[in-house]
């Protein structure tokens, strides 16, 4: 059972912080150095209220002043992308003053597709405030981002929001997180980030309840670098948090897994939560702050990697140098595939792109991409996301921040698939699906959480059937809230499935999956054919029992899209030789005969016949050009 699984890690978990109390031993000096620390992350289900509140506490600890926060609200969330969508997508960092202590603040973002972020922040932390909205409850993100936190050992202080409204229901919501979260009642803060009511005792919890950082100053350096950046003039800039040792301006690093290069440190800094340099001060064990050493390509400073001294004059170490690295991330895996290609078709526009991916891969560490040919759009990159949010992200990002114009091809999951000879192999493309050897195709599941209040529970298990997926267990979260567990395949959750739930339930039910293995289906390969000629960036893979009404969609919509030409345009969806959908749009055509006041009809059908000739001939050599907007349309389901 996970709600007793929770409550034994949360004791255990106790325990364990207990024992390394009494037995860290440092200095005096350190001891006190470090016990002023506090390294946290506010972890919550979307619009729960994470960005309000991290404003609120920058606010009252004078890190940001109230008239800078009227202008730019959710100060955090400075990309333009966010405030336009009202979500945060990257994790920021923030270094704070209250009481004589440092606190180090990095947010999260909520959405599902942007878990690994909340993930990698969670690693370089001792605790988290769990905010859960008092009107709405326990939802699927707060149990996913809690069991993460409790993954990687952290202290939890939960918070109860949005106290100022009259739907809120703060004691009924505590028992809910009581009972199935098993937190401790004694430390539960309730607040209004709003009005910023109760505010200030988060930040006492946060120093009596949150745990200092173990570590020692004087050892060995080792700094986790838990996110980057590109900057035009200082090249990669790298976020860290100190586990051990120090680092200053003009040390000599080395990263030691992803190069085996060394840089001269130029700049160590904080985040307040502007840029601030230290100059000749250390960024010592226990704290997060930046790094720029001039490094010059993206693949030297990787995610995850750890920062030490390089040993100087030939020698194979100092004492300043980690002999081990630390434990780092588990690679994330993509969970959903598609081609990105340049309008511009030619070597400038892959080169332009190419160096786009690898600026985004430096902040974006779960973006994969691998260079691509496609006989429609010519060189491309087949990139892998978390979900469709994430693909849209990217998307615009590049043509936001690089102004280049992309195309996107159709997006799938990976299957893996076993041809007649016995091989096995995992395809995204369903282009590389070879139909004349396959023995069995199968796709990836998923274990799929939808948390719903019960007026809802009935059209959520009709969603659910409709999706192919199957019910595995139900379970109550409170009086009039319940969870359903489904075992479902992952092309029906990444293509709309959040958004439809949100329709469905009035904004009210949540979602959180986890990949589960895979299972055979019916599934065939979708080709569209425009003007007898297959365009293989909108092939798309699917169960044979939606192949056609899918194919029907898309052909609509291609219908709406592909401009008028000189001759009438087929649009056909097949599989194999099959086609399961037809639509065409009509061609200009020009009144030939209307300069035929009058006579003999056979003058006008002679006109009529001599353009329908002209129609012919245009039809065998004219090219059909596919815009843009054509290949958009195929995300949207």
């Amino acid at each position: 059972d996970q709600q007793l699984m929770r409550v034994l890690r949360m004791e255990e978990l106790a325990a364990k912080r207990a024992s390394e109390t009494k037995t860290s031993v440092f200095n005096e000096r350190e001891c006190d150095y470090h016990q002023k620390i506090r390294n946290f992350s506010i972890i919550a289900h979307v619009d729960h209220g994470k960005s309000t509140l991290a404003d609120r506490l920058l606010h009252l600890t004078n890190a940001v002043t109230a008239q800078t926060l009227k202008e730019n609200a959710q100060y955090l969330d400075d990309m333009e992308l966010e405030r336009e969508r009202g979500i945060t997508i990257k994790l920021r960092t923030a270094h704070m003053k209250y009481n004589n202590h440092t606190l180090n603040l990095i947010d999260t973002p909520g959405h599902v597709d942007f878990s690994y972020e909340v993930s990698r922040a969670l690693a370089a932390v001792e605790g988290a405030l769990l905010v859960v909205d008092s009107t709405q409850g326990i939802q699927a993100q707060t149990l996913a981002h809690l069991d993460v936190a409790l993954d990687n050992g952290l202290q939890i202080l939960p918070v109860l929001n949005k106290i100022d409204l009259p739907a809120s229901r703060p004691e009924e919501v505590l028992d809910e997180m009581v009972e199935s979260l098993g937190i401790d009642r004694t430390h539960a803060v309730r607040c209004s980030a709003k009005t910023g009511l109760g505010v200030d005792k988060i930040l006492e919890g946060i120093v009596n309840v949150l745990p200092s950082p173990v570590g020692n100053s004087q050892g060995p350096l080792q700094a986790l670098i838990f996110d980057s950046y590109y900057d035009v003039y200082r090249g990669v800039v790298v976020l860290v948090r100190v586990k051990s040792g120090s680092i200053k301006k003009g040390d000599r690093i080395r990263m030691m897994a992803s190069s085996e290069n060394q840089f001269v440190v130029t700049e160590v800094g904080i985040f307040c939560p502007q840029r601030v340099s230290l100059e000749d001060l250390p960024l010592r064990s226990g704290e997060v702050g930046y790094v720029s050493a001039n490094i010059k390509s993206v693949g030297e400073a990787e995610v995850g990697d750890t920062i030490t001294i390089a040993p100087q004059n030939g020698a194979i170490q100092t004492v300043r140098t980690a002999t081990e690295p630390l434990p780092g991330y588990k690679k994330v895996k993509p969970m959903v595939f598609c081609g990105l290609f340049p309008c511009d078709g030619g070597q400038t526009g892959f080169e332009q792109l190419k160096d786009a991916l690898q600026k985004l891969k430096l902040s974006d560490s779960s973006l994969h991409y691998e260079p691509v040919h496609s006989s429609a759009m010519g060189f491309g990159f087949r990139c892998g996301f978390l979900g469709l949010l994430h693909l849209d992200i990217v998307q615009e990002r590049i043509e936001r921040e690089y102004s280049l114009d992309i195309i996107t091809s159709s997006p799938n999951v990976i299957y893996r698939v076993t041809d007649r000879d016995g091989s096995v192999r995992m395809i995204s493309d369903p282009s590389d699906l070879d139909v004349s050897k396959l023995l069995k195709i199968e796709e990836p599941m998923a274990r799929v959480e939808i948390s719903t209040p019960q007026e809802h529970m009935g059209s959520m298990m009709e969603l659910g059937q409709q999706r192919r997926g199957t019910l595995t267990d139900t379970r109550s979260l409170s009086a009039d809230r319940i969870s359903l567990v489904y075992r479902m395949p992952l092309a029906e959750i990444v293509q709309d499935l959040h958004d439809v739930i949100k329709g469905r339930s009035r904004g009210y039910a949540t979602l959180d999956y986890q990949l589960d293995g895979y299972e055979a289906g019916d599934l065939v390969r979708v080709d569209i054919a425009v003007m007898d000629e297959v365009v293989d960036g909108l092939a798309f893979i699917e169960h044979r029992n939606r192949a056609a009404e899918r194919g029907r969609e898309l052909a609509k919509k291609l219908k709406d899209i592909i401009p008028r030409h000189q001759f009438k345009v087929a649009i056909q969806a097949v599989i194999g030789s099959k086609v399961i959908a037809a639509e065409h749009v009509n061609a200009y055509r020009k009144d030939v005969t209307a300069k035929c006041y009058g006579g003999d009809i056979t003058r006008k059908m002679k006109l009529l016949k001599k353009q329908s000739e002209g129609k012919k001939r245009m039809k065998s050599v004219g090219r059909v050009n596919i815009p843009q907007e054509a290949f958009r349309a195929i995300v949207s389901k």
